[in-house]
């Protein structure tokens, strides 16, 4: 799962560039000695980004943010690692869990199925998936999220370095796809990964995918009081953004109303069967950027849309 804007922390060490498209280890034979680990420089300060609402079209969009995660992967994983397990499968900041929430389908009909999880980042979904007996495969547009699944373990998944509007698979090649936070709020042009989607899937298959809530975008990204009044107009798509002095975009994220993503869902072929929206659990005392209990118990933090492709 990946989800919005972090903070910094000390960085895990662990090794660094080549292109990332792994085939899963199928045995004890075929695993390689472990390369140790080689450190990476820490990414350059972003204090002096600023934070605006303009215009930002798909290039731009995919280049600022492959950037940012590959600078900002390590500190993701280092705050919410914990959180996010090396093997769970959680849909939001919420903590719904697929284990309990069986989006995807009952458990026991996970095994033998293909699995595309799209914006994987350190691939924990895909392990859970992997558990279950599914045969899951990982794409992320970060480099460096896709190192930290390697670094977790990522011998029952097949890793791909890839861009969700342009997916390298056939037609047809995926029973099932999701997508936890990844990808859909960072692209200019959700209807073309929908598309895309829909293309890889077979027949009946279903994709489930979690987003940011539409309506979080009225209401300031703070945890505390201040975050639960509205500030902005809901209905106002300009993306939001983070670009440095030279006005070039280094974060970039998009805003779409809840009606538009229904349109989006539509107009990418599926048939829309549900949209969730986790109620914040009273075991869940953790703050994860602008998600907080308090404004979690007051207004929803994320929407999961579960589609098929008839």
């Amino acid at each position: 799962m990946t989800a919005t804007r972090t903070g910094r922390t000390k960085s895990p060490q662990i090794n660094t560039r080549e292109p990332i498209i792994q085939e899963p280890k199928r045995s004890e034979s075929e695993v390689e000695p472990e390369p140790q680990p080689e450190p990476r420089p820490q990414p350059e300060s972003e204090s002096e980004s600023e934070a605006t609402r303009r215009d930002a079209g798909g290039p731009e969009s995919s280049r600022a943010n492959r950037g940012w995660w590959d600078r900002n992967a390590d500190d993701y994983q280092v705050e919410h690692g914990t959180f996010l397990g090396d093997d769970r499968f959680v849909w939001s900041p919420e903590g719904l869990d697929e284990i309990e929430a069986e989006l995807l389908g009952p458990m026991e009909e996970l095994k033998g199925k293909d699995v595309l999880e799209i914006g994987a980042g350190a691939a924990q979904c895909s392990r859970w998936l992997a558990a279950q007996g599914a045969r899951p495969v990982a794409l992320d547009l970060s480099h460096r999220q896709l190192q930290h699944a390697l670094r977790i373990g990522a011998d029952s998944v097949r890793l791909v370095e890839a861009d969700a509007t342009a997916l390298p698979f056939a037609d047809g090649s995926f029973d099932l796809a999701c997508s936890a936070y990844g990808a859909l709020p960072f692209v200019a042009e959700p209807v073309r990964v929908l598309r895309e989607v829909r293309r890889v899937l077979r027949p009946g298959g279903r994709f489930v995918f979690s987003v940011t809530h539409p309506v979080r975008w009225a209401f300031p990204d703070e945890p505390g009081p201040e975050g639960l009044s509205v500030t902005s107009s809901y209905f106002d798509r300009t993306p939001y953004v983070e670009q440095d002095e030279d006005g070039n975009a280094v974060y970039v994220e998009h805003h779409r109303t809840v009606g538009d993503r229904v349109r989006d869902v539509v107009a990418g072929g599926f048939r829309l069967v549900d949209l969730v929206e986790p109620e914040w659990p009273a075991w869940n005392t953790q703050e994860w950027g602008g998600w907080s209990p308090l404004r979690g118990n007051l207004i929803p933090g994320t929407a999961i849309f579960v589609c098929v492709r008839d």
